[in-house]
């Protein structure tokens, strides 16, 4: 059973007339008839009654023949669908992430959007999270790779695609195995200095009574797992991070309660969101 072979069927059993049905279809009446029997014996019943005077359909072809309008008229709007699809989305499309968010995130987005939409040229680019919002901002990224935060930008749409929890990172040979063993007034805390992490570990901290010895404060979370896998201190971190990290034989995580998780996220300008590409990338269908 193929889409040629319902619409023969449900052109003749429509017109009732096999000549009509292989000059209006383009074929030979012989290729009709076989076709029509090829059906019959898919089905595994006589669909036409059908004499040298006229054609009929059986009870079982008008079952048949709902079947076949149904299914049809979906094959045309599916493909009515795809043809605006991919006659909408040509052009460009630029991209931001941070280098761990490349590995976790993008690369299956990516995947699945180039494969759908092969005739889209996509620019990606990678750095701090941190900038992910003024890229969108400054039109210098269509879309980005985001984490959530209470005063983010009203002119940018988010919509969530996961929440990363974070942890407490230390040096594998460090003794301690829970975060409430970690004495925090003499052990060196590398923090973030900018971006998501920084208001969440700040938070954390507060809310714990905490104040930690400050070793240093650096750009990215990469930074902090490449200086905790150094022994220059402990850190806190989106898991995330540390799992695709080329250290993270030589790092530790403990769990850590009651902190709040990244809200990651695609973020793009919302006057933009229902641009072709941009809508197609962030809700694929």
């Amino acid at each position: 059973m193929d889409i040629r072979t319902l619409s023969l069927f449900q052109h003749l059993a429509y017109s009732l007339h096999f000549t009509r049905t292989a000059e209006a279809m383009f074929v030979s009446p012989s290729t009709l008839s076989r076709a029509i029997q090829r059906l019959e014996e898919e089905c595994g019943a006589t669909l036409f009654i059908r004499d040298n005077r006229s054609v009929k359909l059986t009870a079982i072809g008008k079952q048949v023949l709902l079947f076949c309008d149904q299914f049809l008229d979906e094959w045309r709007t599916l493909q009515q669908n795809i043809n605006e699809q991919n006659t909408a989305l040509h052009g460009n499309l630029s991209l931001f992430c941070s280098v761990t968010a490349s590995f976790s995130h993008m690369s299956g987005l990516l995947d699945r959007f180039t494969t759908q939409y092969p005739q889209v040229d996509i620019k990606l680019f990678t750095g701090d999270p941190a900038e992910a919002e003024q890229r969108v901002l400054t039109q210098k990224a269509d879309v980005a790779i985001a984490i959530h935060r209470p005063d983010f930008p009203e002119a940018l749409y988010f919509f969530e695609i996961d929440k990363i929890p974070l942890v407490l990172v230390t040096p594998i040979n460090t003794p301690e195995s829970h975060w409430e063993q970690i004495n925090w007034q003499t052990s060196p805390v590398v923090l973030p200095e900018s971006g998501p992490s920084k208001r969440i570990t700040n938070d954390w901290f507060n809310s714990r009574g905490i104040k930690p010895n400050v070793y240093a404060n650096v750009a990215g979370n990469e930074a902090i797992v490449s200086m905790v896998a150094l022994g220059c201190g402990i850190g806190i971190v989106p898991r995330v991070v540390v799992e695709y990290s080329v250290v993270s034989n030589k790092i530790k995580m403990l769990d850590i309660p009651n902190i709040e998780p990244y809200q990651l996220g695609l973020a793009c300008l919302k006057k933009r969101k229902d641009e072709a590409a941009i809508r197609a990338f962030m809700h694929p269908q």
